[in-house]
C-alpha cells in the first residue's frame, strides 16, 4: 500500500466505511444535493470490488454523479474513471486517485470503500446486515452513524443514521475539523 500523507493534504477527506447492504450510496444520494445546496463542492471516490463500466444508468457511479458528485471517480483493480485502464493492478491506489480529484479543488472529498486506508472515517452501521462494527478495529473511525443501540469505543461520536439533517450538519462541519482529525488515529 502506497503511503498517504494526510498532513500534506489541505482539502478535507472523509472515508465512508460500511459493509455492503448498509446503504452508503442511498445515503450519499440524499446528502450530496444537500451539501451542494450548502455551498460545498463534494467529490466522491468510490472503490468497486469488481470489473465495471462507467455511467450505466442505475449503477452507483451514475447515481452519485446524478446526485451531484463533481467530479465522480470510481475505481476497481481493473480500471478507474476519469477513464484510465490499469491492467495487472490488484487494487486501486488511493493517493493516485486523490491526485486526480484534488487538482480540481473540491471543498470535500468523500472516499467510499477504502476501509483499510489510514484516514478519518464515518462508519455507517446496521446490525441487520449481520457484520461487526469496524470502529473497534479501526482507530481512524471518528463517528458511527447507526439506528441500533451499540456500544462505541471511547472518542467515537454516535450519529443517528436516519437523521439526515444531523448527518448533513456533521458533514458540513467536517472541513473545520479536518486538520485536527487528520493528525492520526484516535487514542483510547
Amino acid at each position: 500500500m502506497t503511503q498517504l500523507n494526510l498532513s500534506d493534504i489541505e482539502i478535507p477527506l472523509l472515508g465512508i466505511a460500511a459493509w455492503s447492504g448498509t446503504g452508503k450510496t442511498t445515503l450519499l444520494e440524499v446528502l450530496l444535493p444537500a451539501l451542494r445546496a450548502r455551498g460545498l463542492n463534494v467529490a466522491v471516490i468510490k472503490h468497486a470490488h469488481h470489473d465495471f463500466d462507467v455511467d450505466i444508468p442505475g449503477k452507483d457511479s451514475h447515481r452519485l454523479r446524478k446526485a451531484g458528485a463533481a467530479p465522480m471517480l470510481v475505481a476497481s483493480g481493473k480500471r478507474f474513471a476519469l477513464m484510465m485502464e490499469t491492467p495487472g493492478q490488484e487494487e486501486p491506489c488511493l493517493p493516485t486517485l486523490l491526485d486526480q480529484v484534488l487538482s480540481l479543488s473540491p471543498d470535500l472529498v468523500l472516499i467510499e470503500g477504502f476501509k483499510q486506508w489510514p484516514l478519518p472515517k464515518l462508519e455507517l452501521y446496521r446490525d441487520a446486515v449481520g457484520k461487526s462494527l469496524r470502529a473497534f478495529d479501526d482507530p481512524w473511525v471518528r463517528a458511527v452513524a447507526t439506528t441500533d443501540e451499540v456500544t462505541l469505543p471511547s472518542g467515537v461520536e454516535r450519529l443517528d443514521l436516519d437523521d439526515h439533517g444531523a448527518l448533513l450538519d456533521w458533514l458540513v462541519a467536517w472541513p473545520a475539523r479536518w486538520r485536527s482529525m487528520a493528525q492520526g488515529p484516535r487514542h483510547e
